[in-house]
């Protein structure tokens, strides 16, 4: 089993597949870091070689920041829009989309599900009592 920065890699994938499952780490990320390190990108996470996952750690540890600290980090640039009053900070707060997207219709899921909108219907009684 590899485990890399504190995520355990599928074993049936193809590492420069697995490696994607690493926050902070996409497709064109994981084919650098596989460059960098000599490795195939078509070899299965099973079939690593002990060495191999060590170059990998190496690498990844040294270049990237990932996981927790990217986590961390891009959590503190929110609360840092949202401490300084920025448009883009009020957005946050309010749960609304940030990026200039409509909302008049759409924006689901920033917004969440529909409130209902207006009083039930009145029962059907006797006319004119």
């Amino acid at each position: 089993m590899a485990r890399i920065a504190g995520v355990d890699l599928p074993r049936e994938k193809r590492i420069d597949v697995g490696l994607t499952y690493i926050y902070g780490i996409g497709r064109s990320s994981a084919q650098q870091i596989l460059k960098k390190a000599g490795v195939d990108g078509s070899i299965r996470v099973k079939n690593l070689s002990e060495d191999q996952i060590i170059k990998l750690r190496e690498i990844i540890e040294r270049d990237y920041r990932v996981e927790g600290d990217l986590r961390k980090e891009v959590s503190m640039n929110i609360k840092r829009l949202i401490d300084t009053g920025t448009y883009r900070g009020l957005r946050h707060r309010k749960g609304l989309p940030v990026r200039g997207q409509r909302t008049r219709t759409n924006a689901r899921t920033r917004k969440g599900r529909r409130a209902s909108i207006g009083k039930a219907r009145k029962p059907a009684g006797v006319p004119g009592s």
